[in-house]
């Protein structure tokens, strides 16, 4: 990904018109697969100061994929009026330098920390072993198991990097997988005794952590099942996935 930023200087009586063509021009990046999100803003201290800012998916896919593609001419004829008033435009990429404030607590914060999370492991383990389906799949487990996959977890909801610092982070839990042909129905019946262990251990249960936590282990799992099958070839070296609160973030009053 990619990030645009196109600033432009315009004057007091254009303002409304301005921000009426963007408005239209949106319509279009809406429409476009190259691009990932965008917003415009206007400066407080130098209002005549607005700022552009939009993701693309890569450099190649703006300039020929976006601009050399069908939807730029409409995109192009709501702002056509205003290209003489722009002061910069150029593209910038992420650095390693990014992350969220406090303001919005991690999801590991949320869910009440490391001890949340051993406490949901501890239970979910022994609903696994009793089960028919997936407790063969755990038949030899370790019996720290339980507390490594709780060190996952918190490194996964935002919580200390210790997965990755003291277990070989994300391929020694891929090293777990590969090659076990784990099947849907285990799958699923490892999700729905997740879910219970989360309900009978008290995690909380507002509908934006539970959507934002049931969506990673939607993912995880679908992900480990793709990766245990015999002849399946995973990236071999990633970082711990770092799961956010994405579209529904914390209820705060």
């Amino acid at each position: 990904m990619i990030t645009e930023y196109i600033r432009y200087r315009i004057p007091d009586e254009r303002f409304g018109e301005f921000e009426e063509a963007y408005s239209r021009a949106a319509g279009v990046l809406a429409q476009a697969p190259q691009c990932g999100d965008y917003e415009l803003s206007r400066c407080l201290d130098d209002p005549a100061c607005y700022i552009l800012r939009i993701t693309w998916t890569s450099a190649k896919d703006h300039l020929e994929g976006f601009r050399g593609g069908e939807l730029f001419p409409a995109f192009l004829a709501e702002i056509r009026p205003y290209v003489g008033m722009i002061e910069e435009m150029r593209p910038y990429e992420r650095t390693v330098v990014h992350g969220n404030g406090g303001r919005v607590p991690s999801l590991y914060t949320w869910a009440g920390g490391t001890e949340a999370f051993e406490r949901l492991t501890e239970r979910f383990y022994e609903l696994v072993k009793a089960d028919e389906l997936v407790g063969p799949l755990f038949a030899h487990m370790d019996p720290r198991h339980p507390r490594y996959v709780a060190m996952w977890l918190g490194e996964v909801f935002g919580g200390p990097a210790r997965y990755t610092g003291e277990r070989g982070g994300y391929a020694h839990m891929l090293g777990n997988h590969l090659n076990r042909g784990i099947t849907e129905a285990q799958r699923r019946r490892w999700v729905a005794l997740l879910a219970d262990a989360a309900d009978e251990v008290g995690l909380p249960d507002d509908p934006e952590f539970r959507a934002a936590f049931m969506g990673y282990i939607e993912w995880g799992t679908r992900l480990a099942l793709a990766n245990s099958q015999p002849g399946a070839t995973p990236v071999r070296q990633a970082p711990v996935p770092r799961w956010g609160w994405g579209v529904a973030p914390p209820y705060q009053s």
